[in-house]
């Protein structure tokens, strides 16, 4: 049994990682007949595993189908124990990294702070009436004391320092707090700049200074907490961040195969609304409705112009497909482009000038994650990029954003797709630690199959900067869809 064994691991390994000798080969076809269906069945398993370099293999996994997709009733529970962790942990440190001793959010039913939903337990879907959130500092040792302004506890998570009453009530109990604790500096959601810390309305802002009276003097602008808030992800959400981004790419793997597409039948109409209803029967929001378009070779085309995508085509053989997907779960967005080839009765694989195309959209990538140094800011990462790129004679447009609580959240602008030089205020915001990105742009490459003509290809995958790297949290697309 114990040489079977060896010679069915060695089988494997001859198989799957395609280093073995002639001798090795040899051995392996002399006792193929007896091993052929654990073969074959470890072929499959392991397929997606060997198509890239093992030193890769981790960047460019291809998600086959999506993940499973926890009942509301759990995703509760997986919510609220994120939150707390960040409650806990997080908040603490990000109002001392900010100076602030207080911080008070306050919003009106159906008119919330965009930072409110972040700090409630699932699943409070609205403020109820008025709704006043207090978190003050006491010190390392006893921490954040959070306190509810209003009769609802929200599920335990903050106590509650009102009996209720009156609207006068409310915001003379609100003073009362402030005039207890005595914070120095209170932060409060206005922001000139960022629609994230601009959330305090101003008729609440209004009631809020005739509230406090001597103490609003000592209020200040909460933006870099409200920011610093959002754009951190804790430990927890980066554990559980990777199956959310493969859940958006397994649906692509999907919708850009024979179970969706019928070359000549369907449209790219027929996909997006294909994505949206798939992702929904999985009880997973998207954010934005789902882009399919397609490009292909137009021998009257201008080669030195990229072939726009056509959204409204019917898709035939010979189409490079792409789609751009964003959804939520657990609170998190993702935010997915991904290419695919359909192809010819003569082919048997994708066309070698796209394969080409793709590694330099795979090296466009490598160039701007490279660039990702922490305290650097989004501006001069992108001028890093785009220098690093010019160098290399790739053609490229980047616009990558912030991933979290949002699909364009708190954090750097890394370029506009209307603008490739500095992005004022949010361009200039710092890169930090434990922060999430879309790594999206496109690169331009002329292809010989098409006589010259260019093609876009358009990428976009999400990952996470831990202060030394960039990581794909759920693998990159490093080879073509295919449907055949």
């Amino acid at each position: 049994m114990r040489n079977e064994c060896s010679e069915r691991s060695g089988l494997v390994h001859v198989l799957l990682r395609g280093q073995a000798t002639f001798c090795s080969m040899y051995r392996a076809l002399k006792i193929l007949r007896t091993y052929l269906p654990l073969a074959v069945a470890m072929n499959v398993l392991f397929a997606t595993a060997s198509a890239a370099p093992a030193q890769d293999w981790h960047q460019g996994y291809q998600v086959e189908k999506p993940p499973a997709v926890l009942s509301l009733r759990k995703q509760k529970s997986a919510i609220n124990r994120l939150l707390q962790e960040r409650l806990d942990t997080l908040l603490p440190r990000l109002m001392r990294e900010t100076g602030l001793d207080m911080w008070i959010v306050i919003n009106r039913e159906y008119n919330e702070d965009p930072v409110y939903k972040t700090l409630v337990p699932a699943p409070v879907f609205a403020a109820r009436r008025t709704t006043i959130l207090v978190f003050f500092d006491r010190g390392e040792q006893q921490g954040i004391e959070r306190l509810t302004v209003s009769r609802y506890g929200l599920g335990g998570v903050y106590e509650s320092a009102w009996e209720g009453g009156t609207a006068d009530d409310q915001w003379d109990r609100l003073a009362t707090i402030v005039k207890e604790r005595d914070p120095e500096r209170i932060g409060i959601n206005t922001s000139e700049h960022w629609a994230f810390g601009d959330g305090l309305s101003s008729g609440l802002r209004a009631r809020l200074d005739q509230a406090l009276h001597e103490q609003r003097e000592r209020l200040t602008s909460a933006e870099q907490l409200c920011i610093r808030w959002l754009e951190t992800r804790s430990p927890g959400e980066l554990e559980v961040y990777p199956q959310i981004v493969q859940l958006a790419r397994g649906v692509i793997a999907e919708a850009f195969s024979n179970d969706v597409i019928t070359p000549g039948v369907t449209t790219c109409e027929d996909v997006r609304w294909w994505l949206r209803e798939r992702f929904e029967s999985l009880g997973l929001p998207v954010w934005f409705h789902p882009i399919c378009d397609v490009q292909r070779h137009d021998p009257n085309a201008d080669s030195q112009k990229p072939f726009l995508g056509d959204s409204n085509a019917v898709i035939r053989r010979g189409d490079v497909l792409h789609c751009d997907v964003g959804i939520r779960y657990l609170r998190l967005h993702t935010d997915t482009q991904e290419m695919g080839y359909v192809l010819r009765p003569t082919e048997r694989a994708v066309p070698e000038g796209l394969v080409r195309a793709m590694a330099i959209g795979n090296r466009w990538q490598d160039l701007l994650t490279s660039s990702f140094v922490g305290g650097r800011t989004g501006n001069q990462i992108l001028a890093e990029t785009l220098k690093k790129s010019a160098a290399e004679g790739i053609r490229c447009s980047i616009y990558s954003h912030p991933l979290g609580f949002f699909g364009h959240a708190a954090g750097p602008t890394i370029g506009m797709w209307d603008n490739q030089g500095p992005t004022p205020v949010r361009g200039d915001w710092p890169l930090h630690d434990n922060t999430c990105y879309a790594i999206e742009g496109n690169v331009r490459v002329e292809l010989p199959e098409w006589g010259g003509q260019s093609v876009q290809i358009g990428l976009e995958q999400d990952a996470c900067f831990d202060g030394k790297q960039v990581i794909y949290t759920g693998g990159r697309q490093t080879r073509w869809h295919v449907v055949r």
